[in-house]
Formats: structure tokens, C-alpha cells, sequence
């Protein structure tokens, strides 16, 4: 039976695994690939690198560490998780495994534009000509001409705060828009134009990405989606774990779940979502972990 076994291996669940490991836990960590910080061409918000880190390199570095101290990794996606009297039930597809704990860093998927194809998609996204987080990159795109996928409150949201780095930002509408009279006021009072769509046949034009709208063909230096995630929290649900409207995971001020010995961290969990965010929880929640395990059995070398 391993001490815990974390699901996720991003960057919360990264960080989670050196913490335990180095408390001399034994960790095993379930990495299915799909790590949303892999998509991220260069961060300039992580702290520690002046210029810069891809998200693949920072996983890459993260992974390297947790190993020499000797967590396990197991490539699979986890199919179910059930908790019993005295441990959990990790499984994946015909295989399985038992824990004293679990913590849970899935995170979330972005929902993409519409009809965009996969292949142009990452290439735009390489290029930064998409992109999904305005916290994390908005400088980038400073007095840069900058269009919104969105509508609603949260298409609204998202280009009033691009609006603080260019004063070119359209809201194109994925459909038709649906904003109400103070969406409405809010955008004409910061000077975001508005475009009704459908929005689609996105192609890449020399160094912008070009969008056909209502209005015919436009370009862009930057697109960002403001489309929403799917929160990958189904698991833990499934458990029994208490979870807010979207599926973000309740959680205390020491990261567990209404689901004793189940704890969360990062972006599945209600807060920023940024690498930093989910890094601090991730110390919090293992540093939990280890007095927890410590209250059942005193830890002794």
C-alpha cells in the first residue's frame, strides 16, 4: 500500500509528489499526458527563469526531480477511485492500487474555438497567435490587436481585462451575442468593438491568425478564447466529494476534501489558475498529508 497516490502530474501534482517523497513517503504518480502546462509555449510569470520557461521543460525538470527521490510513476489514466474503511482504490482499466491517501491535481480543459483544426490550432498556439490566459500572458500582447471568442459576462470579463494591455480589443460572439445592457455599457465605455459571429475558417495569415465572422475575414495578433473549461473533477464526485456548481472541488484551508484522506490541488480546485497557485496548494495539501499519515502512525527513521 503506497502513503499516497496523487493523480495529475502538472505542476500541482509535481510539486506534491517531491514534497511527500521528501518526507520519505511513498508516493506513486499517475501522469496521463494530458498536463494543460505542456500547451504553454514560454512562461514569463514563473518565477526564477528571466527568461522564460516552456511548459514542457518546466515538467520536464519537475519530473527529473521528483524521480531522484524515488516516486513512481505510472503512465495510465485513472478509471476509478473508491474510497474503503481503510485505504483507497485506484485503478486503471484492469489494474489496481491501494493508498492511505490521495490527492487529486487533474486540473482543467480548455474549451477550444469551433471548428478549428488541431494541427492549426497548435501551431497558433506555438506562435502565440492563441492564447488561453490573459493572466499569464497578457504583457505579451501589449498595443498588439487582440480579438475575444466569447460573450456573456465572461466574454465580457476577459476583454475588459486584455483592454488593460492594448487599446485594440474586438468581442466576437461564437455565435450571436448575448450580452445584456451593462455587458454592453461596460465594453462601450472601455472601446471594445463588438463582432457578431458565427465565428470560424481560422487560418494563419504571415504572423496573425485570421477569423471569418459576420463581418467578413479579420486578423489577429493574438485570439483568446473565452469559451470556459471542463473541470476534471469527476473522479472525486464520484467519490463523494463535495464540489461547487462547474465541478471545482470543495476543499479546506489545508486542501482535503469533504472525502477524508482525499485532498486537492490546482486548477480542479476553486482559485487562480496559475502554475504559482497551484505549486503553493500543493504545499499545503502535502505538508497535510504527511501530519495526517504522521496522526495514525508516528513516522520514525
Amino acid at each position: 500500500m503506497d502513503d499516497c497516490i496523487i493523480i495529475g502530474a502538472g505542476p500541482a501534482g509535481l510539486t506534491a509528489a517531491i514534497y511527500l517523497a521528501r518526507y520519505h513517503l511513498s508516493v506513486r504518480l499517475f501522469d496521463c499526458g494530458s498536463s494543460r502546462a505542456a500547451l504553454i509555449p514560454r512562461t514569463h510569470n514563473h518565477a526564477g527563469y528571466p527568461g522564460g520557461i516552456t511548459g514542457p521543460d518546466l515538467l520536464a525538470r519537475m519530473r527529473e526531480q521528483a524521480a531522484s527521490f524515488g516516486v513512481v510513476s505510472e503512465m495510465c489514466r485513472v478509471t476509478a477511485l473508491e474510497p474503503g474503511e481503510d485505504a483507497f482504490r485506484v485503478a486503471c482499466d484492469d489494474r489496481e492500487w491501494r493508498a492511505r491517501t490521495v490527492l487529486l491535481a487533474t486540473g482543467v480543459v480548455n474549451h477550444r474555438p469551433k471548428g478549428m483544426a488541431e494541427t492549426l490550432h497548435d501551431e497558433a498556439l506555438a506562435h502565440g497567435m492563441l492564447r488561453y490566459c490573459p493572466i499569464c500572458d497578457g504583457y505579451e500582447v501589449t498595443d498588439k490587436r487582440v480579438g475575444v471568442i466569447g460573450t456573456g459576462d465572461h466574454g465580457m470579463r476577459e476583454a475588459l481585462f486584455l483592454r488593460s494591455y492594448t487599446a485594440d480589443v474586438t468581442l466576437i460572439a461564437p455565435e450571436r451575442h448575448e450580452l445584456d445592457a451593462e455587458c454592453e455599457a461596460a465594453l462601450d465605455k472601455a472601446g471594445v468593438a463588438r463582432v457578431e459571429g458565427p465565428c470560424g475558417d481560422y487560418a494563419i495569415a504571415g504572423h496573425r491568425l485570421s477569423v471569418t465572422t459576420a463581418q467578413g475575414p479579420m486578423t489577429f495578433d493574438s485570439v483568446y478564447p473565452a469559451l470556459g473549461s471542463t473541470i476534471r473533477s469527476d473522479l472525486a464526485i464520484a467519490a463523494g466529494a463535495d464540489a461547487k456548481d462547474g465541478g471545482c472541488l470543495i476543499v479546506d484551508d489545508h486542501m482535503q476534501t469533504s472525502v477524508p484522506g482525499l485532498f486537492a490541488a490546482g486548477d480542479v480546485v476553486l482559485g487562480l489558475d496559475q502554475i504559482s497557485n497551484a505549486m503553493g496548494q500543493a504545499g499545503v495539501a502535502s505538508t497535510t498529508i504527511r501530519n495526517h499519515l504522521n496522526e495514525q502512525t508516528p513516522l520514525r527513521r
